[in-house]
């Protein structure tokens, strides 16, 4: 019998507490950062090339010459943004958003009345995929209905986008662009079979498709057939030799077959085409000269990536490598022509690279891993860290102190998967469920109690496998627990069509971990984890986690475990509150030789204080931290 608990607390990150009484907060309250006095009004608009309002959501950053000071707002309407009470002086206007380059505009108040007007200009980025489809032997009705696909999906609305998308296959279902937009669906929705099915209807339709082309070779990539991605990404080089990104991502599957040397060379095309755009080739082309053997240079190539993307998700791997390679005594140089396709390094090189970890996903059971998939975040678009970390913390912090219990009704769906991910067996649930979070005995640790009804008894739940908690990794944002965390801001991205920003975490092991263990009999076994958040640009809401652990536990037989959970504002008009709960949370397990996929869906919420004299029926889940997990030793029953 088994008792698998993913134990991240039950509750977990929560938007800051607003009292519904007292409405939104007005502009002039949330910036106090340029002034607390009434003055000039600056309304920024961002348009594209075409000066058009831009199509999704953008930051603005406003910095103040003046005062050394910065502030942020996420554009609302018509693409348009607008910053008051003001004091006279220079200002720096910087619009980012995600498939545009980041633009800059100098700006003088030279009044304390009235409102400045200006607009801010950005470029498509060239690394980003193009969703203006058009198919010209389309009918009017079906070209209509594609675009609201279009919008759809650079709304990040997937259900709408399906929807519009299906209507216009049933009407022209060999149109090379309808189907690249079908695939781009399935490849935002982490459906690569889907996604690459339609993709290659699309290249077939039109065998010069750059855009289909380039998608089909990424999702070849994340699926690990390296083969097909070799062979597609060729003929995309070929089809248009100019596009950097076909060049880069031939070199990110030349590397992964070993060939450091096509790797090397494809790489320095990306970059020689793509300039600052073509950052990721860099840490390609270090790691081949390194393997070539070519360590001076592979040095300087890796040290300029780290100046040119320091917050780039490879940035703790080529730090890495320059560490091995500086503390090698005696490096032998070799000459490019000594290794190529199918040959070896050299001891040396191969000795001081092989904890280097592959870019790319082995399986397609479960989402790839969180450091294998390169986010989609705007170009030039610098993070204000600082502030992130403080603001999202903040959420949590207001969360521990206000919040006492929530109860909701729990839906619970559990598949055995075999190892492409399909369902082999499907059974569901459906619980009363609450939690609680309070402060623990130790400083900076959080105890969070979750409690169900009989029904979730490990004898009555599927595989006898019952997990217990699911948002404690949020609290690793908690102003106490996050010194216990690398966090580094990825950039500006997207979720849903709002703008937000991506921060990868990940456990430091010169800390203590207070977040998450397994727990076997009377040992404690911790598990360090990593992840990444969405947090709005606007309000540093955290909408979405996905986390997952950084090393198997092969000796509780536990080879890997990936959590997603998604968060939305929920209205408790009784308590004049309105908080940002879980609304859905999915886990991937791969145990005792089984793969097994969970969505825990909660809705019917309710709010109660700590004090509460309420019951809540069903026995308490023991609580060990916010992220232990309780084993038992005994086999599931599916074995």
């Amino acid at each position: 019998m088994l008792s698998l608990g993913t134990v991240l607390c039950a509750l977990c990150l929560l938007a800051p507490l607003r009292s519904a009484a007292q409405g939104p907060p007005t502009d002039a309250a949330e910036q106090t950062e340029l002034g607390k006095f009434q003055g000039a009004r600056l309304h920024v608009t961002v348009l594209s090339a075409d000066k058009k309002p831009l199509d999704r959501q953008s930051v603005v950053k406003l910095y103040s010459e003046n005062k050394k000071t910065s502030m942020w707002l996420a554009t609302t309407g018509h693409s348009e943004a607008e910053f008051a009470d003001l004091s006279s002086g220079k200002y720096d206007v910087e619009a980012s958003a995600v498939g545009f380059i980041s633009a800059h505009k100098e700006v003088e108040v030279a009044t304390l009345l009235g409102t400045v007007e200006v607009a801010v200009i950005v470029e498509r980025d060239p690394s980003a995929i193009d969703l203006d489809a058009t198919d010209s032997l389309m009918s009017p009705g079906a070209t209509k209905e594609m675009k609201h696909a279009v919008r759809a999906l650079k709304s990040g609305d997937l259900q709408k986008a399906q929807k519009s998308l299906t209507e216009t296959y049933k009407l022209v279902p060999s149109s090379a662009p309808l189907n690249f937009l079908f695939g781009y669906l399935f490849f935002q929705k982490k459906d690569y079979q889907q996604a690459e099915s339609y993709l290659a209807k699309a290249t077939g339709f039109d065998p010069h498709y750059g855009e289909a082309l380039t998608l089909l070779g990424r999702v070849q990539i994340l699926q690990g057939q390296y083969d097909h991605a070799r062979t597609t990404m060729e003929q995309t080089v070929g089809a248009d030799p100019n596009s950097w990104m076909a060049h880069n991502l031939l070199a990110d599957v030349y590397l992964q077959q070993r060939n450091y040397a096509q790797a090397q060379q494809q790489a320095q095309y990306a970059i020689d085409q793509g300039q600052q755009a073509a950052t990721g080739a860099q840490f390609v082309l270090g790691v081949s000269l390194a393997h070539l053997g070519r360590t001076q240079e592979a040095l300087r190539v890796l040290k300029q990536f780290l100046e040119t993307a320091p917050q780039s998700g490879s940035a703790g791997q080529a730090q890495q490598f320059i560490n091995s390679l500086e503390k090698a005594p005696n490096v032998v140089e070799a000459t490019p022509t000594d290794l190529g396709e199918g040959s070896t390094p050299t001891a040396t090189t191969a000795s001081l690279l092989a904890d280097a970890k592959a870019v790319f996903p082995e399986s397609a059971w479960q989402p790839p891993d969180i450091d294998r998939v390169k986010p989609v975040v705007a170009s030039g678009s610098p993070c204000p860290s600082e502030k992130i970390f403080e603001e999202a913390g903040k959420q949590v912090e207001q969360l521990v102190d206000d919040v006492g219990r929530f109860s909701a009704v729990e839906d619970l769906l559990h598949e055995t998967l075999d190892e492409l991910g399909n369902p082999a067996r499907r059974e569901d649930r459906k619980f009363d469920y609450s939690a609680s979070i309070t402060k623990g005995d130790l400083p900076g640790v959080m105890q969070v109690a979750e409690f169900r009804n009989d029904r979730y008894g490990v004898d009555t739940l599927p595989d006898h496998i019952a997990d217990n908690g699911f948002a404690a990794v949020a609290l690793v944002f908690h102003p106490a627990m996050q010194d216990g965390f690398q966090m580094i801001c990825e950039g500006l991205g997207e979720w849903r069509g709002h703008a937000t920003w991506l921060v990868h975490f990940q456990q430091r092991r010169d800390r203590p971990n207070h977040i998450h263990a397994y727990i076997v009999g009377s040992r404690i076994y911790p598990v360090d984890i990593k992840g990444r958040a969405w947090i709005t640009a606007d309000k540093f809401e955290i909408v979405r986690i996905e986390s997952e652990m950084i090393s198997p536990l092969p000796e509780i037989h536990l080879l890997a475990e990936h959590q997603i959970t998604e968060y939305g504002p929920v209205p408790f008009s009784a308590k004049k509150v309105e908080l940002w709960l879980p609304k859905s949370v999915e886990v991937y397990l791969h145990f005792r030789g089984h793969r097994y996929y969970r969505r825990h869906s909660f809705e019917k919420y309710m709010l109660f204080s700590v004090d509460s004299e309420e019951k809540v029926r069903g026995p308490k889940q023991k609580s060990h931290g916010p992220g232990a997990a309780l084993l038992n030793t005994d086999k599931p029953r599916s074995e």
